[in-house]
């Protein structure tokens, strides 16, 4: 690895993965830094002075805008930098952008939110809570049902492939997590199943699949 590569703080969630699919689209050099959110390294004070917030995913740039090394947390940011760097998936002119921020912002906001507490409940607390099933797995499905509109004259959720379906693309991938029938929604399919033959894609989501490769750099 080049001095100069980006470092990604990386756990294999839909959030890091987010960052490990533009990487792999950009066909930049990076290096992965493991970061196993199981046994706390999420707190150690050597990452939270990377990401203050004790989340991932968040990057180092050795190069900067400036020169200088910058460091990122928040996939958001994060896929914004990265777009307006590499000049990539997030186009310069303004109504393009903005359309592109909108649907990024309706992600963080909404769908990853949302759908992490739909796998919270539904898989991971530690007692199973009708109220919270039920509640967060029918505010997804109204998500996906808005994605599905979105969609209808459309191949991506900003017109052309974007950050926007980048973020929103590990989400949907846990549909089954989140008690989703997708062929209740076609036209995400279409757009899920598209995105998932992208060959950066198929390389991105094989980071921290193997837990045996997760040796940090």
């Amino acid at each position: 690895m080049a001095p100069d590569d980006i470092t990604l703080y990386f756990w294999p969630t839909p959030n890091g993965q987010k960052i490990a699919i533009m990487l792999e689209e950009l066909g930049e050099p990076y290096r992965v830094h493991y970061i196993d959110i199981n046994s706390g390294a999420q707190h150690e004070p050597a990452y939270l002075a990377i990401s203050p917030n004790n989340r991932i995913p968040a990057i180092v740039d050795p190069d900067g805008p400036d020169g200088n090394a910058l460091s990122l947390f928040e996939s958001g940011a994060i896929l914004q930098y990265l777009g307006r760097k590499y000049e990539q998936f997030y186009p310069t002119g303004e109504r393009r952008k903005a359309e592109i921020d909108q649907w990024l912002f309706w992600q963080v906001g909404g769908l990853g939110p949302m759908a992490g507490q739909a796998l919270h409940f539904r898989a991971h607390a530690n007692e199973r809570i009708p109220y919270g099933v039920e509640r967060y797995t029918r505010e997804v499905t109204r998500l996906f049902s808005v994605m599905e509109r979105r969609l209808q004259d459309r191949d991506y959720l900003a017109s052309e492939y974007s950050i926007a379906d980048i973020a929103c693309f590990p989400w949907v991938r846990r549909w089954p997590d989140l008690g989703q029938d997708m062929t209740h929604f076609p036209r995400l399919k279409r757009w899920f199943d598209t995105i998932a033959a992208r060959p950066a894609v198929v390389r991105a989501l094989q980071v921290g699949a193997d837990p045996a490769v997760r040796v940090n750099a």
